[in-house]
């Protein structure tokens, strides 16, 4: 008897667009021969699965389940494809511990831990991996531009803590930008980081673990026609450049393999990551942490796959699998 996936899309961000796009994605992956699959929309607290002839049909969130044709469905696995709030920062994860439904990402711990980047990424480096050097501003903290100078130095990036796709995000390059910078990446969140610019090779690496095995896949090369790697770079494929495997040699590839897998372990990851990096020398220091990366036809973690030599059906099947029978 098949077994009925969610894909939960949607969100209260602004990556909204580009978690329904992931939604389509793992939509158009997913074995439709084993898995009876759904997609779900959550924004705010409009919960709804649309049917094939367009009617939003309202999910219940006291089980949730779906009336269907007059018949209640219920799910068997979630696949949590929400890039920002609720499904990225622990808060959905912890609904479906209490609904007692499995589902794909790690767990609340893990996922509110790498939603703040400044707080995750000071805890690593308590692990001796290494980061950035950066600045945290919370929401009515204001700073001076000579602070930011003298601790940070210029340029450097200044952007929300939560959130992804570079949105809020600006590459500072002069002293007069920086309190316009601040005031754009409040606009995106509670919390902005000020980093320092490391001037490098960015690469990006995914992975994941079933019952004992680890998969890590080849690593991708980021090269952006613009200033960095902006939300027009990350969703324009004339402004980048993504080379998979990356053109790096066998050791550093290898540093890069083993800081993702230890960051796997560290933070207790579950389901696919993508870590991303700046090697600078021979060393990579560590952005940041993705708990629930995009899964569109052209994102990093399908290529990576393509890459191995896998199919991103059987990868997910695997995913699905090892948490329906955990």
């Amino acid at each position: 008897m098949k077994k009925n996936i969610a894909i939960i899309a949607g969100g209260d961000s602004s990556e909204i667009v580009i978690s329904l796009k992931s939604a389509q994605g793992i939509n158009s992956f997913l074995d439709k021969e084993k898995y009876n699959i759904y997609i779900i929309t959550i924004v705010g607290k409009e919960w709804c699965y649309e049917s094939i002839e367009g009617e939003k049909i309202f999910i219940d969130k006291n089980d949730f389940s779906v009336l269907i044709n007059g018949e209640k469905l219920f799910f068997d696995f979630a696949y949590i494809t929400i890039h920002g709030t609720p499904g990225e920062n622990g808060i959905l994860q912890g609904y479906f511990e209490l609904m007692k439904i499995p589902y794909s990402c790690c767990d609340v711990l893990a996922a509110s831990l790498t939603f703040n980047k400044y707080v995750c990424n000071q805890y690593l480096k308590s692990f001796g991996i290494p980061v950035a050097k950066s600045l945290r501003l919370k929401s009515g903290e204001k700073i001076t531009d000579e602070k930011v100078i003298s601790e940070i130095g210029l340029p450097c990036f200044i952007k929300p803590n939560v959130g992804g796709s570079s949105f809020g995000t600006t590459k500072v390059k002069e002293s007069s930008q920086i309190q316009k910078a601040i005031e754009d990446s409040f606009n995106e969140g509670e919390e902005v980081i000020i980093e320092a610019f490391m001037k490098g090779t960015e690469v990006t690496c995914g992975c994941y673990r079933v019952k004992g095995k680890e998969v890590i896949f080849p690593i991708t090369e980021v090269v952006s026609k613009n200033e960095f790697f902006d939300f027009e770079a990350k969703y324009n494929a004339a402004c980048v450049e993504e080379i998979t495997p990356a053109r790096i040699s066998e050791k550093k590839a290898e540093k890069v393999r083993e800081l993702t897998s230890m960051i796997y372990d560290v933070v207790g990851c579950k389901g696919i990551i993508r870590a991303d990096f700046i090697i600078i020398d021979e060393q990579p220091y560590l952005l940041e942490v993705n708990t629930t990366p995009g899964m569109t036809a052209t994102s990093f973690i399908p290529q990576q796959v393509r890459a191995a030599g896998l199919d991103i059906k059987d990868v997910l099947t695997e995913i699905i699998e090892n948490e329906l029978n955990h």
